[in-house]
């Protein structure tokens, strides 16, 4: 029993990771390009290499890895449900954000930090603030549902 009790964390990291695309990340993106702030249309279908699974779920793949991220770390963060919202807030824009930033930007030939261009980081920061904001109210809920302590 205990050594399923890791794995259950992971996987509600995984599924709060996976929802927190589709239900936070994706439709502030979409406020954003509603609103003529992002060039970027939310919920793509378009093909993604190499595989070719659409853009949207391949977004919401990679959220339930740092998903996992999240949970695994969860244990370091405040418990106090305000506190971990923000915390997983933070998450969201020092997690992924950066990354996307430091590591993916450089390997796909693309500028760092989206050439340092205040309205990109800020909108990228949101969006990927919001996804970590989500991830923390999934987890939370699955606290409370006692499906991860």
């Amino acid at each position: 029993m205990a050594s399923r009790a890791p794995l259950t964390i992971l996987l509600a990291g995984f599924v709060a990771g996976f929802l927190a695309v589709l239900l936070f990340h994706q439709p502030v993106g979409a406020a954003m390009h509603w609103l003529g702030w992002s060039r970027f249309a939310p919920f793509s279908m378009a093909p993604v290499p190499p595989l070719g699974v659409p853009r949207v779920l391949s977004l919401a793949f990679w959220g339930g890895v740092w998903g996992i991220v999240l949970a695994a770390v969860a244990a370091w963060l405040p418990r106090r449900p305000g506190a971990f919202l923000l915390a997983g807030f933070v998450f969201g824009i020092v997690g992924p954000a950066f990354f996307a930033w430091f590591v993916l930007a450089p390997l796909r030939g693309q500028a760092v930090a989206q050439g340092w261009q205040a309205t990109a980081l800020l909108r990228s920061a949101v969006i990927n603030g919001m996804w970590g904001l989500g991830a923390a109210l999934f987890l939370l809920l699955a606290r409370r549902l006692r499906l991860a302590r």
